[in-house]
């Protein structure tokens, strides 16, 4: 083997070796934000979120999407996706989830989250 293909060689087997590294960094560091999105969500003062018309308190709208993450994991894998598979919609009815602050204004949770993760 001459030292080209050496080369090229223990860079395809270097490579190879930080692939699974980089990949398994990349989960958790989306694991991270879903979870600091659900903690934003379990900390809002004063805020209520709607559901199928039911108005639920700051924790238990973060328990049920940490509910809902739980049972659909394997098919998420970044926050974008949890936005959109978890805090947009009820996949029962089809209806946004909203969020209501203390001043009266509403937000669909989706929209809501999604600036919070652009930030």
């Amino acid at each position: 083997m001459d030292a080209r293909n050496f080369l090229r060689l223990c860079f395809l087997l270097g490579l190879d070796c930080f692939l699974p590294v980089t990949v398994q960094a990349e989960e958790v560091d989306e694991k991270e934000k879903i979870e600091a999105l659900i903690r934003h969500v379990e900390n809002l003062k004063g805020a209520s979120f709607i559901r199928n018309g039911k108005s639920a308190d700051a924790k238990s709208a973060a328990k049920f999407l940490r509910g809902k993450w739980n049972a659909k994991e394997k098919e998420i894998k970044t926050a974008d996706e949890f936005i959109a598979k978890v805090a947009t919609v009820s996949s029962t009815t089809g209806k946004p989830y909203l969020i209501k602050f203390s001043d009266g204004r509403e937000v669909k949770c989706g929209e809501y989250l999604t600036g919070e993760l652009k930030k």
